[in-house]
Parts: C-alpha cells; sequence; structure tokens
C-alpha cells in the first residue's frame, strides 16, 4: 500500500467512523486490509479502496472497521466501575427509585454489556425495572453479542458464583478441538437491547434520560472534536445527577467541563 492510497483510506474511515488512523497504523492497516482483500481474490489496494468508497449500504465499510480495529473486551474489565455501578444502584434504590436506564456505548462483543447486567441483578431487588442499551458500530461484534455464547476460556475471570447463576452450559469440549461453551440466561440477555450506532455521530437518536453511562476505551480512537461532539451528547443524556464512566486510561481534563469528577475514570453530571 502506497502513502497515497493509505492517506485516502485514514481519510475515508475519520469521515464515516471518526477514528484517527496516523501514519504509525500504516503497516498494520495494510496487513489486515490484505487479509480482507484476499478473502474477496482482490489483489490491488486503490481497487479496494475504490469498492469500500462507492459502498452504498455500508456493508463493505463495516468489514474495514472490523478488520482496522482491536476488539479488546473482558467480563469485569476494569472492576472498580462495577464496584461503583454496585454502590450507585443500591443508593438509589434505597432512595425510592424502582426504574434503571444504563447505556453501554461500545457493547462490542458483549462482554461489558453482560458484566453491567450481572452487576443490576445482584445488587438490586426483584421487582424493579432496569433496562440497559448496548451499541456499537459493528454489526458483526454486535451479532456475536446478541449470540451471547461464550467459550470457557472467557470465563476464567469471572466468579464462579456468577458463572453458576447466569450463564448455562452448552456444548462441552471435543475431541475435534471444539472448546466447551457457555451461554447467558434469558432473564439476563432480556434486559439488553442491541443496536448499531456510529459514536463519531452525534446528536444521537435515544431519548434518555440515563442514570449511567459507560463509554470506556473508546475515545481514545478519536480526536479532541469528536470526543468533545461525543461526551457533549453523553452529558445530554444522561440525567441530572447521573455517572459517566469512562477508560482508566481516558480522561476528560481540558475537553468538558461540565462534568465533575468522582474518582479516576468516574464524572457525574452536575
Amino acid at each position: 500500500m502506497d502513502p497515497r492510497t493509505f492517506n485516502r483510506f485514514a481519510q475515508l474511515v475519520y469521515a464515516r467512523c471518526g477514528i484517527v488512523l496516523t501514519e504509525k497504523k500504516e503497516a498494520l492497516v495494510q496487513a489486515r486490509v490484505g487479509k480482507r482483500m484476499r478473502q474477496l481474490g482482490m489483489k490491488d489496494f486503490a481497487d479496494y479502496f475504490r469498492l469500500v468508497e462507492a459502498d452504498a449500504n455500508g456493508d463493505e465499510t463495516v468489514h474495514l472497521l472490523d478488520v482496522i480495529s482491536t476488539n479488546v473486551t473482558s467480563f469485569y474489565r476494569e472492576a472498580r466501575h462495577f464496584e461503583v455501578l454496585t454502590e450507585l444502584l443500591r443508593k438509589w434504590e434505597q432512595a425510592g427509585q424502582t426504574t434503571f436506564r444504563i447505556w453501554c456505548a461500545a457493547a462490542s462483543t458483549g462482554e461489558e454489556p453482560y458484566t453491567i447486567a450481572f452487576t443490576v441483578r445482584d445488587a438490586l431487588h426483584n421487582g424493579t425495572d432496569a433496562r440497559i442499551l448496548a451499541t456499537d458500530i459493528s454489526t458483526r461484534v454486535l451479532g456475536r453479542a446478541r449470540a451471547a455464547v461464550y467459550t470457557a476460556r472467557d470465563l476464567e475471570k469471572v466468579p464462579r458464583p456468577v458463572v453458576n447463576k447466569y450463564f448455562q452450559r452448552q456444548h462441552s469440549a471435543d475431541a475435534n478441538g471444539g472448546p466447551e461453551t457457555y451461554s447467558v440466561v434469558p432473564e439476563v440477555r432480556n434486559m439488553i437491547t442491541f443496536a448499531r450506532l456510529n459514536l463519531a455521530t452525534p446528536p444521537f437518536p435515544m431519548r434518555g434520560p440515563f442514570d449511567v453511562v459507560f463509554c470506556r476505551n473508546v475515545m481514545i480512537y478519536f480526536d479532541d472534536a469528536i470526543r468533545t461532539r461525543l461526551l457533549a451528547d453523553c452529558y445530554r443524556l444522561l440525567r441530572p445527577g447521573g455517572y459517566l464512566m469512562v477508560g482508566h486510561a481516558e480522561s476528560l481534563t481540558g475537553i468538558l467541563s461540565e462534568f465533575k469528577s468522582v474518582e479516576p475514570a468516574v464524572y457525574i453530571k452536575k
């Protein structure tokens, strides 16, 4: 891939989903796009660029985003956020709140929204109305999230009581190398609505208000202009006194002053 073609890819990706591809990513993009091209039987990067550029329904754009983005996720990742969520839910329930709405902005393959759901069910009494909206730009990862099937390896860091309570064994490991798999129980899956959403194009169609927004480890892909617009819409969609959780490597310093820091990676809407 020559520098001119890489720049064209970078401009297209930024325009369509806000992800910034610097020159440091050129080798990675070339390798991953090359793999996708081999699947399509294509050899010329410029031809593949023209295919994506002319992609009217967005299907090939999603394939491109899938190959260049890294979906690093796990159950109970950055566990402090779920401790904070438990504390908030119990406090709000004790104050008489019976309806709870949470938005997981970057759902990936589902580990984060399902962890939120486990936390909600463990924190609240039966009979409360708790709903979770889980969004992602990738239809591929959303499909995996909706399927709610995970391997035993995916569950290695999940506490055993949680596995016993919220997962059903689907398949045992077999002699052909097939992994042992588990599915999330229906009562947890029914708490979550999955939807495709491009975080780079606020304002978003949801009405809100949300009690908590998880927008973790996604702003690192955006520049300050898109981060500012994204955070402004998170602020709009949160109720007064609602909380925003961001990745521990992310900070709102200098981007949006309306949020008040509560502790590292935890903010409140004033």
